[in-house]
């Protein structure tokens, strides 16, 4: 692709188009906030531990070289923060902007599990839509911006991986299909259940993020 991040700059943007989606009433995010938003253990593979003169480094290249970061001014407050860009930037539609921000946060994943994950951000249809978002990215001309790959270790749907580092190694023997077996009806509640805990996890860790994030605005 044109553009092509280093992984700290995947993190930063990532960061920022989440905290726009997740809590808009903290963003744009001050360089503190920021960091301690790419540093989070939750809703992040892999786990970073960057400082801010990393931060300031990658938001510096995302924003001279790339043009996807803005610094702003904001009333009441003594410091810069900092704001992504990327819709002027990037052709993504809304539901577009938000699985690639799972992909650049979370790394590959199935379709299942980006709307999953996604639904933090926003409600997503079904899994099909996210299939069809997938496709449309994948055939981008003349730049890709996500890449199908093979199933992961104990699955058996595609993973999709973004392509704003480049190209992503991909191992080019496809593991053998699994044959679908009938699931029983237990089977299906339990999976029920554990999605809706998920869920309710997920809520709880956004709530706490959320003020984690609101008491980053006054150290």
């Amino acid at each position: 692709m044109e553009m092509v991040l280093s992984d700290v700059e995947v993190r930063v943007l990532g960061c920022l188009i989440e905290k726009s989606m997740s809590t808009p009433e903290y963003y744009p995010l001050t360089l503190h906030a920021l960091t301690a938003a790419c540093n989070q253990k939750s809703n992040r593979a892999p786990v970073m531990a960057l400082d801010e003169a990393m931060v300031t480094s990658a938001l510096n290249t995302l924003r001279y070289t790339h043009h996807v970061v803005c610094q702003v001014a904001t009333a009441g407050s003594r410091v810069p923060k900092f704001s992504h860009d990327v819709v002027n930037k990037l052709p993504l539609t809304d539901l577009d902007l938000t699985l690639m921000c799972e992909l650049m946060l979370r790394g590959p994943q199935t379709a299942g599990e980006l709307r999953t994950h996604a639904r933090r951000l926003r409600e997503i249809e079904s899994v099909a839509a996210v299939t069809d978002a997938m496709g449309c990215l994948a055939a981008l001309e003349p730049d890709p911006m996500v890449i199908r790959l093979p199933p992961g270790e104990g699955h058996r749907e595609p993973r999709y991986a973004h392509l704003l580092s480049g190209e992503v190694e991909v191992d080019i023997v496809e593991r053998p299909a699994v044959t679908p077996r009938a699931t029983p009806v237990r089977d299906e509640r339990v999976a029920a259940l554990e999605a809706k805990v998920e869920l309710l996890q997920a809520d709880v860790q956004g709530l706490r993020e959320a003020l984690d994030l609101f008491r980053t605005q006054f150290e």
